[in-house]
């Protein structure tokens, strides 16, 4: 967590332009001191020119403290010094042109332009902060104590810092699980929507994992902490937020780089028109400056610095809030751009364990009886398969029978004087031909297949298979509706990924992959496809995920796979991927109406300033009206579904 701060002190700190600076209540008062003392001026009659021009430069300079002097001349200085090289902030066009106002007179028109910019830039901090709160929500949501039971049995409130892997923990009714760990006793359920984004609590028991920040329900439980509180899963959760808050899309650094260079700029064209129209349009130097001052106002790029923002913070929490975290928003922006997509097998694109598919028993022997005696012979093993033979088949009868785990002939055991064995179909000879062609069609779909033996003769076989996860179809059918090219790569043998595939409709199968290869792969995608994404949740997929593009890690992945991707789905749920595909594309697209909006009306106002058309208030009411609705637009994708 220590990080965690550390990252948010920094931001605090980090100008960049971006019209998301933390104000507090100094500035705003101040505005409303600027703001008061420009309407009590307004009601001063001619023969208090001296005041009244007196409060309006005061209401000036109080209105535009912050927004002008501090973040325009003050940044402006700040990134001169950092980078060696002139770097203004755009604010300080519009101190100039209310400078420039006032120095030829028009003191009233000097001081609205001050308050409309510096008010709208309020309103804008305040539209912004709608998506940063979104985010920053989480971090009211970390758990600062916990129960720790002592070696008396009795309970002592702790800070949760302290907690040490080992320690065990009580958790009360409608408690904040304090950290991640596993449950030792005691059912519940528990709300996991801070961690997955379900809404739908989950019940636990004993031997299952909790994390951290979620929700406890009526149950009470024991448990035993399995990480520091600076690992925990929402630690590394609010990791990637403030990660994800210094991240900007490409749009948003181009803009940032532009920026500086646009305004100098202006700064350099505007006193050039002011010194040659005179001499070229037979203007007076009155008319000169004042239409020079309408151009530097129409000029200021205010509305294209703030044209990402607001964008790519709705987009990223819009995200968070479903259970979809990224590392940037500029990883967002690339996942709009992918040409390619690839998958792992095993716990992405299928469920990770197998289960049984098909079984069949010959009509000669009492499936009810066989299904006991498997049963009975696989509750003695540790092995996968076992697992999944579990929980599919129920035991009616519970037979004593002792069982032996033979290496090359799988298991077996005598009941009732005779001999029965569950092994790998190789292990078997004499084997009728019905029960091979139902070997050969079940193997051919990808499926692991054993035989049931009595007495070495074959009397039945099941089948098991890794099967697709829920909405794999759904998903893979989105992207190759996109024209996106989708490949499935796995360890796993030619004939199982292209069973899946088939499954699924995958365009390309690469299988009988080394961990190794992944990666060379993902290269090869990249010059074949172009911008390449990769979805994991192994070890083995680490390299793969961070050559790509976009790496994206599914939430009940390694801890690895989540470190190294840049997209996580907290919940392992490929549609949530389809709706990162969806907004990354709306934020895109709204990126750029924003960026295109913003420049026409520039346009649109230097136009109008050049032909005579507007005066310095209706330039600024356009300019910063055009900006406030570049951020709300931005602010429709908070909603986004």
């Amino acid at each position: 967590m220590e990080t965690v701060q550390k990252q948010q002190s920094q931001e605090k700190h980090n100008h960049n332009h971006n019209h998301g600076h933390d104000h507090g209540k100094m500035p705003v008062v101040l505005y409303f001191v600027g703001l008061a003392l420009a309407i009590i001026a307004l009601f001063l009659d001619g023969e208090n020119s001296l005041l009244q021009n007196s409060l309006f430069s005061i209401a000036s300079i109080s209105a535009g403290y912050h927004v002008i002097l501090l973040e325009g001349i003050g940044e402006t200085i700040e990134n001169t010094k950092s980078k060696k090289r002139f770097t203004p902030n755009s604010h300080i066009l519009m101190g100039l042109a209310a400078l420039g106002a006032s120095l030829i007179g028009n003191f009233w028109e000097g001081t609205l332009l001050i308050l409309i910019f510096s008010g709208a830039h309020f309103l804008e901090d305040y539209a912004e902060g709608r998506s940063k709160r979104e985010i920053t929500k989480l971090l009211e949501m970390n758990p600062t104590t916990a129960r720790l039971i002592m070696s008396d049995g009795n309970t002592k409130i702790v800070d949760v810092n302290e907690l040490k892997v080992g320690d065990q923990l009580q958790v009360l009714n409608g408690d904040q699980v304090p950290i991640d760990g596993v449950i030792l006793t005691g059912n519940t359920s528990i709300d996991e929507s801070s961690i997955n984004g379900e809404s739908i609590p989950k019940e636990k028991s004993k031997g299952d994992g909790v994390f951290g920040s979620t929700i406890n329900g009526t149950g009470s439980f024991t448990m035993e902490v399995t990480k520091e509180n600076k690992d925990t899963v929402f630690s590394k959760i609010l990791q990637l937020v403030n990660q994800n808050q210094n991240n900007q899309t490409k749009a948003a650094s181009i803009i940032q780089k532009f920026e500086p260079k646009y305004v100098t700029v202006v700064l350099i064209a505007i006193p050039l028109f002011i010194l040659l129209t005179p001499l070229m349009l037979d203007w007076t130097w009155s008319q000169s400056i004042y239409r020079g001052l309408v151009l530097l106002v129409a000029a200021s790029p205010c509305a294209l610095a703030a044209a990402t923002v607001s964008v790519t913070l709705s987009a990223t929490s819009n995200l968070a809030k479903r259970g979809v975290l990224s590392k940037g928003s500029s990883y967002l922006s690339q996942l709009a751009d992918i040409q390619a997509i690839a998958f792992d097998k095993t716990g992405t694109l299928t469920k990770g364990k197998p289960e049984v598919t098909n079984y069949y028993f010959a009509d000669s022997v009492n499936e009810e009886k066989m299904i006991d005696i498997v049963v009975a012979l696989e509750k003695e093993s540790n092995h996968p398969l076992a697992d999944a033979i579990l929980r599919k088949f129920e035991q009616k009868n519970k037979l004593d029978m002792e069982v032996e785990n033979q290496i090359g002939k799988g298991l077996t055991g005598d009941y009732k004087g005779k001999n029965y064995r569950i092994g790998k179909p190789t292990s078997f000879s004499n084997v009728a031909d019905k029960y091979i062609r139902l070997n050969d069609e079940w193997a051919s779909e990808g499926k692991t297949v054993v035989y049931v033996s009595e007495e070495e003769k074959v009397v039945g076989l099941i089948a098991l298979m890794d099967i697709p996860s829920e909405n794999a179809k759904e998903t893979i059918e989105y992207f190759k509706k996109q024209g996106i090219h989708t490949t499935l790569i796995t360890g796993d043998s030619e004939m199982t990924g292209k069973a899946v595939a088939k499954q699924l409709g995958i365009d390309e199968v690469i299988a009988n992959v080394m961990p190794e290869d992944k990666s060379r792969i993902i290269d090869e995608q990249k010059e074949k496809y172009g911008v390449t994404a990769m979805v994991g949740d192994g070890v083995n997929d680490a390299p793969a995920l961070v050559n790509a593009d976009v790496g994206i890690a599914m939430g009940d992945g390694t801890d690895v796979a989540v470190e190294v991707s840049d997209l996580v789905l907290m919940k392992n749920d490929l549609l949530k991927l389809v709706q990162s595909h969806n907004i990354s594309s709306k934020m895109n697209r709204v990126i750029w109406q924003n960026i295109i909006f913003s420049m026409a009306v520039v346009a649109f106002l230097v136009i109008a300033s050049l032909l005579g058309l507007t005066d310095i208030a209706i330039s600024v009411i356009i300019h910063e009206g055009s900006t406030l609705v570049v951020i709300l637009n931005g602010l429709r994708l908070l909603r986004s579904t």
